[in-house]
């Protein structure tokens, strides 16, 4: 049939999950970084992911879709409310607890910061600091440091390192960290993110601060998952 849909611009999706959050219906996911429309049925054409997505990447076009499966959808959310989620419905924040089996005892021996400069928030840290030249640049989701135990040892030693959340901080990282790359000798880039959707925000300002400096630099993704492990590396 002929209805009104939306269809998301995947140039201009910034992955915050912002649109799926306020997809009520479910129609909306995170694939890879970026929205996508999963289910036309489920799409009821009223549009509240519009106004939720601040790139402008969604918006509406009358063609052959579906119709709106409203049992489909109820169906779905009932499901879905076997898990207790947080009153935002962020698919990032899904409260779940982790029990841990054979955790080792504490021991005497004190742990040691491997955190070689300050500042370390994305939006505070001077673009032109002496600590850039010939550095190793980690850019981490905050929340990665507290879900995996080796961060300093496996992430922050021997880097410089550089925070962020795009889901809390206002603004796009993209330009801060353009300027970073292009005026500093970077040798190579780590961009370390949790698997919630929002955190593609910052894997995506990442790359396409790396594209927009015109510079050939190594570097590599890598993903924690929320219960604390290596998804890929």
């Amino acid at each position: 049939m002929l209805r009104r849909i939306v269809t998301i611009d995947e140039e201009k999706c910034n992955g915050c999950g912002l649109c799926a959050a306020a997809c009520h219906e479910g129609a909306i996911g995170m694939v890879e970084g970026k929205a996508k429309l999963l289910r036309e049925d489920y799409c009821d054409g009223l549009g509240d992911c519009l106004p939720a997505c601040p790139t402008g990447a969604i918006r509406f076009e009358e063609r052959e879709a579906p119709a709106y499966n409203e049992a489909a959808v109820l169906a779905a959310k009932a499901q879905k409310q076997q898990a207790v989620k947080l009153p935002c419905g962020c698919l990032g924040t899904e409260s779940k607890a982790i029990f841990r089996e054979g955790a080792p005892a504490a021991t005497a021996a004190p742990a040691v910061s491997r955190l070689s400069q300050w500042p370390v928030q994305i939006k505070l840290v001077p673009v032109n600091a002496p600590y850039f030249e010939g550095a190793n640049l980690l850019i981490a989701a905050d929340c990665t440091a507290y879900a995996y135990s080796r961060f300093h040892e496996d992430f922050i030693r021997n880097r410089v390192t550089l925070i962020g959340c795009p889901k809390l901080d206002e603004g796009d990282y993209t330009e801060k960290l353009t300027a970073i790359l292009s005026q500093n000798n970077i040798q190579s880039l780590t961009i370390v993110r949790m698997e919630v959707p929002c955190c593609g925000g910052i894997e995506n300002a990442a790359k396409r601060a790396l594209q927009a400096s015109g510079k050939f630099i190594p570097w590599q993704v890598v993903t924690i998952s929320v219960d604390g492990r290596l998804l890929d590396r």
